[in-house]
């Protein structure tokens, strides 16, 4: 059977708001490298500096489930402009920054940037490329996001050891500047938009249901649970999508339609998927600082030891895409998640003395269970919604891709630091011990994961 062939500007399309996604992943997994340079220069603790990756992954996470709005109701071009110019304002407030709290402020701009930028990508992937082609091409989407964690760390690692941390910002600015231009020359609309209310009322309650349960994920590294910090801010999220959920259920035009997840293959699909990116955002936050203050190694070695594996895990996008488009779901979606709790269970048994050489091999292994899946849990769980669904179907699973790695960012930091709060033992100690905590944690999800798909292929409906 012919394949048909995709038309080259929808892959300038595609590349120009991954080249956004891209931007913001590494940054994202650069800065992770530098979180204990920016502890010592601002005076900040490791429960505060990590809301440099939470803050931007709770507002990436607010805008997405607008995405379906933003959809139907403006072109796709006037979105990508927006969101670019966003990310390069972001930018430069976080290159110029004097203070954690302008830091701070940069990134929430970029995550600003990101949350129209991300669901834009997939949604051209889905509305303009032929059916036998869009496992491979989702996985080259996935490809574009996945090679800022293999490029992240090394790239951050280097710059801050050999130049400052704020190059980081300044480097990627012209890639964003290509990007611009090349969406201008290539983004296309094939769908006419349409007048639609928006219903603020609905977009308050996702920034309660998000900002509540994140800032009290992110506040258990210094708080007990039963306060306000914590208890309380989960409670009022708890509140917030309890509200959001009640007011689309009762609105002619919600801002998402969650009649996606009446779908119970679908909705086991969201799940696996929510699971797996926990375990991505929280390794990619462990790895690094066990590189540096366990097996005292420097920030750029930090970065090059998770550089192969991240490589090699991103590559396997588009071919477990491809092989989603000749053989179904079911084989590269379990092999890569059974691989995944292999994995993390090795490395979590092993937690208390990992060396550089054997963290190098394990992750290799892990990106290589998500190259497999990950991307494919999107496409086939996409594919069990009706066309109608498919935008609304598609922001939810980005929603849930950014609120996961904020929540798995924000858990396994407030361990680790539950850990180096602990009277006994040097740093490296306390250091190894809540990363041993943080890798429970995760291979737990991990596990819960491939139970999920395992029940999701059982209910395909195609």
């Amino acid at each position: 059977m012919t394949k048909e062939k995709i038309d080259p500007r929808v892959v300038g399309a595609v590349l120009a708001t991954g080249l956004m996604s891209l931007s913001g992943v590494i940054v994202e997994t650069a800065m992770n490298i530098t979180f204990p340079t920016l502890m010592d220069q601002f005076q900040v603790t490791t429960g505060t500096v990590q809301w440099m990756t939470t803050l931007y992954l709770l507002i990436v996470a607010c805008i997405v489930p607008v995405s379906s709005y933003l959809k139907r109701r403006f072109k796709l071009k006037q979105l990508f402009v927006v969101a670019n110019l966003l990310f390069i304002t972001g930018l430069v407030i976080d290159a110029c920054a004097t203070s954690f709290s302008w830091l701070l402020a940069g990134r929430a701009i970029q995550g600003f940037g990101t949350g129209i930028a991300l669901p834009l990508m997939f949604n051209i992937i889905l509305e303009q490329v032929p059916l036998s082609r869009i496992g491979m091409m989702t996985g080259v989407g996935t490809l574009i996001t996945a090679i800022g964690p293999a490029i992240g760390p090394t790239y951050g690692g280097v710059l801050v050891t050999h130049l400052n941390w704020r190059y980081i910002f300044w480097i990627l600015l012209p890639f964003l500047i290509v990007s611009f231009f090349v969406g201008i020359k290539t983004i296309r609309q094939v769908s006419p938009t349409q007048a639609e209310h928006f219903d603020f009322w609905s977009m308050l309650g996702v920034i309660v249901t998000f900002a509540g349960l994140i800032f009290g994920f992110s506040s258990l590294s210094d708080q007990p649970f039963l306060s306000w910090s914590v208890g309380g801010a989960m409670a009022l999220g708890l509140v917030g999508l309890i509200f959001f959920v009640r007011r689309s259920q009762h609105q002619a035009q919600p801002l998402i339609h969650l009649q996606a997840l009446a779908n119970p293959a679908f909705a086991w699909h969201l799940l696996a998927f929510f699971l797996l990116q926990i375990t991505a955002l929280g390794l990619s936050f462990v790895l690094p600082n066990y590189l540096q203050l366990v097996d005292h190694q420097s920030a750029f070695i930090a970065g090059l030891v998770v550089l192969p594996g991240a490589v090699i895990g991103a590559a396997f996008s588009p071919i477990g895409g491809h092989i989603l488009d000749r053989f179904g779901a079911k084989r590269p979606i379990l092999l890569g998640l059974g691989l995944v709790v292999v994995m993390l269970l090795i490395m979590t048994v092993g937690a208390k003395d990992l060396s550089a050489w054997a963290i190098l091999g394990l992750y290799v292994g892990y990106m290589i269970g998500v190259g497999s899946s990950f991307g494919n849990i999107m496409t086939d769980g996409l594919k069990q919604l009706s066309a109608t669904l498919k935008a609304d179907g598609n922001a939810l699973m980005n929603a849930m891709q950014q609120f996961a790695g904020a929540m798995g960012t924000a858990i396994v930091s407030a361990m680790i630091a539950a850990s180096q709060a602990g009277n006994a033992g040097s740093t490296a100690v306390k250091t190894a011990t809540g990363s041993q905590w943080a890798l429970w944690v995760l291979t737990i999800a991990g596990l819960g994961a491939l139970l999920s798909m395992l029940i999701a292929l059982k209910r395909n409906q195609h």
